[in-house]
Order: C-alpha cells, then structure tokens, then sequence
C-alpha cells in the first residue's frame, strides 16, 4: 500500500495554526481580522451555520478497511475534526490513492461542503489539488481528491531554511496566478498556509483544499480576494525569511518580535531579495503601510500577478562545480613499487632504464623484424605493379560499368515530395472536442507547440471513451499520399495512429472515410505507410491508443493516459 505523505493530506493539522485574515464569524467589516487567534481543536466557534449544532453532529463510525460506495477502502485517518474526519484511502477501480473528506450527512456544514467540492471539481485547473468526486450515500457525506505521494509542503521545505530566491520568485508567482484564475471563476480559498501549498518533484507548485477546506471549517469572508492575496503574502513573506509575519507562532515558524508591528522580511533577515521583499509587504499592507518606496498595495491576486510580472525576471542560481582532486602519482608509478621505503629524509636516487634491446636475444629480434619488413616491401611493391598494368587496360570497361551501375541505383530509389499542409480542423467522433483552438499548432513548423488530447483514466486503448481522437487536414489538392510522420510529446506503451481519406473537412462519421493506413509506437515518432493507394485531399491522423504519463507543468496537462502532437509532416 502507499506510504503515508503528508503532502498530499488535504486539511492540515491545526497544531500550532494561526488563520491569517478569514476566521469562523470572526471577520471585520472589510474582512481583515485585527487580532489573529489560533486555531485549535477545541474551537467551538467555526462558522455561524454551525453554532449549537456542531455539538450534536459526531463523526461517522469508521475504521481502516471501511469501503465507501464499494470503491474507496479507507487506509490511515491523518484529521479527526469538528465532526469530520479525512482519510487516506485507495480507489480500488483505478488502482490509485486518494484522499476522502467524511462527515455525516446532517453536519451543519455538509451542504456547503458538497457545493464548494463540486465547484472546485468544475475549474478542473492542474495547479490545484484535484477534487475528483463529491458524493452523499448513507447518511454520509464524502469528498474525495488527489492524493501526491511525490509533493512536499511549504512548512516542510521551511524547516531546513528559507528558500532561494527563484524558488521565492516561482512559488508566489504560481502560487498567484492559479488564485487568479479561481477567482475569475468566483471561488476563492480563504485557509492558504505553508500546509496548503505543495512543491511536486518537478517543481511545480500545487495549492490543495481550494474552497473545501474552508467550508469544513465553516470560514468566510465579506472580501475574499482581499483575504487570499494577505494569505499569499504572507507566505512570501515566510519563504524570504523563515518567520510567520505575525507575533504568534505557527507552522513550525517563529513568530515576530512583539511590539514592533509588521516589518520587512529584509530588515527580518540579511541578504532578502528587495523586490521580493517589498512585493510580500505590499500583499500583507493592506491598509496602506506598504514597504519604503510607497507602491500601491495589492488587494487582489489579480493585482499581486501584476506586480510580479512587472519585476525583472530572477534567474536560477548558477550551477556550482568542484573542482577535480589534483593528480597524486603513486609509488608504482614512481618506478618504486615493491621496494623499501626510503629512510626519513633520504632522497631514494630513481635508477635510469637499461638501453632496449642490448641483449642477445634483443639482437635477434631485431634482424627478424628487419627481414620481414624487407619482403612485405617487395611484396607489396610487386602487386602495385601488376595492378598499374591491369588498370590501363580495363579504364573504359570499368567507367562505363560504373555509369550503368549509379544510374540503375538512382532509378529504383522512389522519390518522395513533401505535402504542405493548407488547413485542419479537429474531429470529433463523440462527446467532447479536446484542443480545437490548438490545432494549427502541429503544422506551424514549430515542434515546441501541442495540441493535445484531454487525460484520461484508462487506457492506452481510448475506447470505451471515445473510438478516438484526430485531426482532419486539408492538402490543398487531390494527392497521392504516401508516409504521414507525426512527433509526439508522451512515449510509452503506446500510441496506436491511423490514417483515413475523407471527402470533405467536416466528414460526417468515422464510417464515411476509408482507412488508409495504421502504426503503433511506444517513441516519440509515429511514421504511418499508406498501404492503399488512392488520391484524396483530405486525410484523418486517428489516435485511438495513447501512453501512461504522468503531470505536465509545461501543457497544464494531468496525470493519466493522453498524448500531445507537436508536428505532422506528409509525403507523397
């Protein structure tokens, strides 16, 4: 079974936590708490919907082995809180870890928790954890999400320092622009802490509990952009300085000084990074006590992503070598192998080599060697000879052979002309489309650009899905096609492509074109032959078989069985 992460589990534990801006019915008017309190297990307090009721609502009886809807097997309880509890579990259909959220289904939150489950399910954005299935059943209510074996969290990366500049640079700036996004789509998350932000082994960095996390907690806020941009300051703030920008401590960090206020994580720490540090003061000022220069502040992520891309780029540290050890010569090499040491501070006299070959059988040797290079010259110089003479006789035979020859071996190699690609247009067998806005993209002539296919759970067979998933492109003209090369982004076991002649760019069923042709390949080239021969202007490339693999931060693309296509290239 998979072993125990703590990155991946979805409500951290409140040891210690301290909430930053958003609190349970403890928000001021304009949602900025004046005195942080800490958040402990025996808070009563945990929204309004729950006052009264929280007391009565007890967790649901489970254990480890406990199936949920015949498919969730519970593993380990990692929280245990206000009568919910989260779990890691294994999806036993897909074979796969996961999380799950319980509670009973006449918790005073399960509602609200079930909305904002299905909500942040329907963003479907890979830089936050996924929620991949929301369900009520037996007067239970249950959530469940990714599980990243593979991620660590911020409060653990913490422990051994504060992190690099870039590492800085790239966790605020994805951390902001993912929140951004969220909240262009009205969802916002109101509990992002050290505990909620994940660095994979790719180094990207995810954000977990996306609006679930805080209606489990029953937390809201009256301005929650203004909330979550405070909360991604204030983890800039830790990431510069290893020190939680607030007097208490939490997340394993030290709190500030008391009775200093708020100051800048470079008057904190020598050697912080100063656009950095006046980015973190203006997301956490807010009321307008920004850092020295008197930037606006930031009050909503949208405005935070801004600031940042305003910034000049901070680079990755150079790659630092050590140099090799320098040469040591041995005592074998020194020609004293075998020998006594020499007396301390006696220089030993290196013995010069006898003159090679001064023996009798050195001498020998040396008249034999002498004798056979005499004859291999006479040899030699005989069959240069003979062969000058055969030469002058057989010229004219020999340049006309060798004309006849180069001529037939340049007759029968077939030629091969690229077809230029005019237009394309993707098909669509059933359901959904994938990329149809990226479809130009695999005859641009640049290969770093995709379209791709959406990631599914199964496979490499895309069936029962879909029968497949492809292109149709225009050639201009009625061709005789003969290869279609496609380059690929994913290899792995495997990508099944097949060629068919269409009528028309719109054809109106897989069943109305002719297949012409079909490859299977685990690289990242496809080269499809056409084995029947006609002509047509327009042909389909079909995937209907795609590889394993797993996230991709460049395409945003998730973990399960797709394929990208960089390039198609057609001979005739």
């Amino acid at each position: 079974m998979a072993e125990r992460s703590t990155a991946a589990v979805d409500v951290a534990d409140n040891s210690g936590e301290q909430p930053l801006t958003a609190k349970a019915d403890q928000s001021t008017a304009d949602g900025v708490a004046k005195s942080p309190e800490r958040d402990t297990d025996g808070d009563g307090a945990q929204g309004s919907d729950a006052k009264g009721s929280l007391k009565h609502a007890s967790p649901p009886e489970l254990h480890s082995g406990h199936k949920l809807a015949r498919r969730y097997r519970l593993e380990e309880c990692v929280t245990r809180l206000d009568g919910f509890s989260s779990w890691r579990a294994v999806d036993e259909k897909l074979r796969r870890a996961v999380g799950v959220h319980v509670l009973p289904a006449d918790h005073a939150r399960a509602r609200s928790v079930l909305a904002a489950a299905r909500s942040s399910a329907l963003l479907g954005d890979p830089r936050f954890v996924q929620v991949l299935d929301a369900v009520e059943e037996n007067d239970l209510v249950y959530v469940v999400h990714e599980w990243l074996p593979d991620a660590t969290e911020l409060t653990t990366l913490l422990t051994a320092g504060p992190l690099e500049p870039h590492d800085a640079y790239q966790m605020v700036s994805q951390v902001a622009s993912a929140m951004a996004a969220a909240h262009r789509e009205g969802l916002a998350h109101l509990r992002l802490n050290p505990n909620a932000v994940l660095r994979t082994s790719t180094g990207q960095w995810r954000i977990r509990g996306l609006a679930v996390n805080a209606a489990l907690r029953g937390i809201s806020s009256d301005t929650p952009q203004r909330t979550d941009t405070e909360a991604i300051g204030a983890l800039l703030y830790a990431a510069l300085t290893q020190r939680w920008p607030y007097e208490d401590d939490a997340y394993g960090l030290s709190g500030l000084p008391k009775d200093i206020g708020l100051i800048a994580p470079d008057q904190v720490r020598a050697g912080v990074h100063r656009g950095l540090s006046e980015l973190a003061m203006r997301a956490l000022a807010n009321d307008g006590a920004t850092a020295s220069r008197h930037e606006a502040p930031c009050t909503t992520p949208e405005e935070l992503g801004k600031a940042i891309s305003e910034m000049p780029r901070i680079r990755p540290p150079e790659p630092t070598f050590t140099a090799p050890p320098e040469y040591q010569r041995t005592t074998y090499q020194q020609g004293t192998y075998g020998r006594p040491p020499a007396h301390p501070g006696a220089t030993q006299p290196i013995a010069p080599p006898p003159p090679p070959l001064q023996s009798r059988t050195g001498k020998a040797l040396k008249w034999a060697v002498s004798a056979l290079l005499i004859a291999a010259l006479g040899l030699g110089s005989w069959q240069l000879a003979d062969a000058l003479m055969d030469q002058s006789g057989k010229s004219n035979d020999t340049n006309k052979s060798q004309t006849t020859d180069d001529g037939d071996k340049t007759a029968g190699q077939p030629k091969t002309t690229p077809i230029k690609i005019q237009g394309g247009q993707e098909f669509v067998a059933k359901g959904d489309a994938q990329s149809p806005g990226d479809v130009a993209k695999t005859y641009d002539g640049n290969p770093s650009t995709y379209w791709k296919t959406k990631s599914f759970n199964e496979g490499p067979s895309i069936a029962p899905y879909k029968p497949g998933v492809g292109i149709v492109y225009d050639l201009g003209s009625s061709t005789q096609l003969g290869t279609a090369t496609l380059n690929l982004r994913y290899g792995g076991d495997h990508t099944t492509v097949e060629l068919y002649a269409a009528d028309s760019l719109n054809p109106p069923s897989l069943d109305s074109m002719t297949r012409i042709g079909t490859a299977t390949t685990s690289g990242t080239t496809a080269t499809v032959k056409v084995t029947k021969q006609l002509k047509t202007r327009y042909v389909l490339v079909w995937l209907t078989a795609v590889p394993n693999s797993g996230y991709d931060s460049q395409l945003y693309a998730s973990a399960g069985y797709k394929q990208a296509i960089g390039e198609v290239k057609f001979t005739g």
